[in-house]
Order: structure tokens, then sequence, then C-alpha cells
């Protein structure tokens, strides 16, 4: 049995829980990959941003990275450290305020840079975004380098001499890959735009370094960090992943209400939702695992229990399936959805006035800290 199944009945359902000791076992790995490789490795709000565990974070690393206003807000305020910012535009609005909590700006496009550099001088280190024209992501939703894209600027368009005060490049090509994906991509970044390298400083490789996963080679990447350095070693390499801070650190806890049966099918409804709670699990789309349960979607299951899996919001499409339990499901039984803490926490919603699940830690010793328990007023104040 694990810690979280020794200590379920002290978290309220549903809820966000991430395992500290899980949590740890990653940042463990991540430092270790800075310091064997000589490079900084910083968190990327986009996929996490749970600050009541920033103190945990801080005794790993020093920095994070924003892409807006609120994120980078997030960065001074709550985790101590200005942050590393990009945004796709920034706003003359925002721009003073962003500038406030930003250590480095990293602009999209020579426009921007042109219309906002001035105010930055002095102040934080530029930097732009250049795009590869290279990427092996699969799904297009999230590949930044698709022809036409609106991120970066391509070699082509660059002049042969930067401005004396842009001091780095930002590339991100990257999602949940592997670092045999990086070492290609890396080929690919030089070939366009090392000509260039002798004129930064620094250069940030973007996130997407999934090097918490179970099958990530972790020597191959700071092998090639390494050649990278001893290539440019004037150079301060910079990654940003998210998922690979909180991969697998922590489950979505629900419970099943009611189990309805139509044509056959028969669908648990658990007191959580797939577009408000899993969004990641229809925008993908992928399925989630659900702990002693067997993904049989797409093949033959003869077992009588076998259930879709149905969210309690009123989108016909909120369900997935399907699974194949050893057993018959119970109202009342807990369903835990694994690795539900990274990109899911941030991009939830509260569509059709559903609950918001609670959020909390699972600490080491087998308390349970509730970070966030969300009320009726949470729903209304985000209206008008």
């Amino acid at each position: 049995m694990t810690l979280l199944e020794k200590n379920i009945d002290k978290i309220p359902s549903p809820c966000y829980v991430m395992e500290e000791t899980l949590l740890r076992r990653n940042l463990e790995l991540i430092r270790d990959v800075a310091r064997r490789a000589d490079v900084e490795i910083i968190l990327a709000f986009k996929a996490f941003a749970l600050w009541k565990s920033f103190p945990i974070f801080r005794e790993y690393i020093n920095s994070t990275t924003a892409s807006s206003l609120f994120e980078a807000r997030l960065a001074k305020e709550e985790f101590g450290n200005k942050a590393h910012t990009y945004s796709p535009a920034y706003t003359e609005e925002e721009f003073e305020d962003i500038l406030a909590c930003s250590s480095h700006i990293t602009f999209n496009s020579l426009s921007q840079y042109q219309r906002f550099a001035q105010q930055v001088k002095g102040r934080a280190s530029i930097g732009i975004r250049v795009n590869p024209e290279y990427s092996e992501i699969e799904t297009e939703l999230y590949n930044p380098c698709a022809p036409g894209s609106r991120f970066g600027i391509l070699a082509k368009d660059l002049p042969e001499q930067l401005p004396t005060d842009i001091e780095g490049f930002h590339i991100h090509c990257h999602c949940e890959s592997g670092s045999d994906v990086f070492a290609r991509t890396l080929e690919h970044i030089e070939a366009k735009f090392s000509k260039w390298f002798p004129q930064i400083q620094w250069i940030n490789f973007g996130g997407g370094h999934l090097m918490t996963r179970k099958d990530y080679d972790v020597e191959l990447l700071i092998k090639t960090l390494q050649d990278f350095h001893a290539r440019y070693p004037h150079l301060k390499v910079i990654l940003e992943p998210g998922s690979a801070f909180a991969w697998q650190t922590g489950p979505l806890v629900t419970k099943v209400v009611d189990i309805v049966e139509n044509n056959g099918i028969k669908t648990a409804i658990i007191n959580a939702s797939f577009t408000c709670h899993m969004p990641d699990c229809l925008e993908m789309p992928y399925m989630p695992e659900i702990r002693g349960a067997e993904i049989v979607n797409g093949k033959s299951s003869n077992s009588k229990y076998s259930y879709r899996i149905g969210g309690n919001s009123c989108l016909s499409g909120d369900f997935m399936g399907t699974w194949k339990f050893d057993h018959e499901l119970q109202i009342g039984e807990t369903l835990i959805f694994e690795d539900m803490i990274h990109y899911t926490t941030v991009k939830t919603t509260m569509f059709n006035g559903i609950g918001h699940p609670s959020i909390g830690m699972l600490h080491e010793d087998g308390t349970f800290e509730l970070f966030r328990q969300f009320t009726y007023e949470d729903y209304r104040d985000r209206m008008c």
C-alpha cells in the first residue's frame, strides 16, 4: 500500500494531491543534471504554479520563467526572484509592470524589440526568440515550429549584426521530448543560428525536456550539453522545463457518485470533470491512468467490470472510456487518476459552476497539508 493509499481518509474529494516524496525525487534529479551539465534549469509556470510548494523548490533551484504579467508577479512575489519572461506580445499597459518583475525579457519579434527595448536597457537582460523551423512534436496544437507559426524570428529575417543590447536567444521546440530529440534538434539550431552565437551571452533551450520520465536518457542530455559548452564556452545555457518538475508527482483523487447504463455502456460518473479538471485528456487527447484499472479503449473487452468514466458537467462530451476493473464499481468508491499535477492544475476551469477540486500536499511523514479548498465565492468572483 502506498503512502497516499494509507492516508486516503485524510484527503477531501475531489482533490489534487502533490506528494512531497515524488516532488523531491524530481527536484534532486534536475539539480544533479544542472550541476553536471553546468546549466541553469528553471521552472516554467505555464506547466506548474502551485506557489505554496515553492519553499521546497527553492531548496533546489533559483529562478522561474513567466509568460504574462501575473506569472511574472508570481515569480517575484511568491518565488522570491525576478522571472525570465517571454511573451508572444507585450502590451504598453502591462509592460512596465512586467519589467519590474523580470530579470530577463525576451521578445518574440524584432518589432516588439524595437517598441520596448529602450525601456529595458540597464534593467534586465534582453533576448529574442528565434525559430529553427524544425521540431519533432507530432501534435500540431503543441508545435511552435509549424509552418506559419507566430513564434520566433526566422534566421533569414535576422540582421547579420544584432543590436548590441540583445544578449540572448530563446528557442523552444520540444514537448515532453527525449534527449535524443534534443540532440537532433540542436544540429538544426546550430546550422541556422551559430553564426550569431559570438554576439550573445546566453541561450535558453526552452521547455519540453522531460528528464524525469523513467525512460529518459539523462546521460545523453548531459553529454549533449557538455559538448555544446565545449563548442561555445562563453554561452550560459538555460533550460526551462515545466512538466519535468511535476511529472508523476501526484494524482487527482475522486469518487464515484453514480453509475448509469445506456445501450450496454456502463458509465461511472465521478465528482470531477474531464473538461473542467483534466482538460488535456480531451485536448490532446490522451487516456489517463486510473490506479487499479486497465485501459481497454479501442480494444475488445468482455469483462462485465468495464466502465466509461463520465464527468459531472453538462457537456455531452465530458467522458472518456473504457477502463476495465477487477470488481464492480460502487457508488462512493475512490478513483485515483494518476499524474494530474503538471499542466492539469494550471488549466482548470469552473465551467458550469462545477466545484473545483481541493489542492494539497501529502508530506513525507504522511501528514496532509490542505493548500486550498474552493468555495462558491471563488466561482462568483470570477463573474461580474
